[in-house]
């Protein structure tokens, strides 16, 4: 199979399941440089693969201006260098501290919505258990006061 060589704004909204509107925003941040003829934009594979990376570096927490800092370093070069690997690793790292920092603050949040949240349980046994005493006492005082009728 030939593998195809240039793609649609379209095609590559409807592969990436993203809309035409942020693939034009991508390419005016510089991000994607797709060549055209009149109004039509035409996709080389290296967009398609850098849309491929803007999007994952997304779901890692990249902003667009450091997946752009990549880009431009692996530009400078033909195959990417050293500067470009130590700045994924400073970024990466960055990303890895603020996601830990984040699961420590869910796990506190765990904690107290769970402390709430027994502390709620008991608060509604407590006042379920009055309601008995209450239905109780009232229930007594009732045949007690049919009792004294009664004689």
């Amino acid at each position: 199979m030939v593998e195809k060589r240039t793609f649609s704004i379209s095609e590559l909204s409807q592969e990436f399941d993203v809309t035409t509107r942020s693939i034009r925003f991508y390419e005016d941040q510089g991000l994607l440089k797709p060549r055209r003829r009149g109004q039509t934009r035409i996709f080389s594979t290296k967009d398609r693969v850098r849309l491929k990376l803007i999007l994952r570096g997304k779901r890692m927490g990249f902003t667009l201006a450091e997946t752009k800092e990549l880009f431009d370093l692996w530009d400078e070069t033909l195959t990417g260098n050293e500067k470009q690997l130590l700045k994924m690793l400073e970024i990466l790292e960055a990303r890895k501290a603020m996601l830990e920092q984040q699961k420590n603050d869910i796990a506190q949040a765990e904690m107290e919505i769970d402390t709430a949240e027994a502390r709620c349980r008991e608060a509604l046994a407590d006042l379920e258990q009055k309601k008995k005493e209450q239905g109780l006492a009232q229930k007594e005082s009732g045949q007690t006061e049919e009792a004294v009728a009664q004689k």
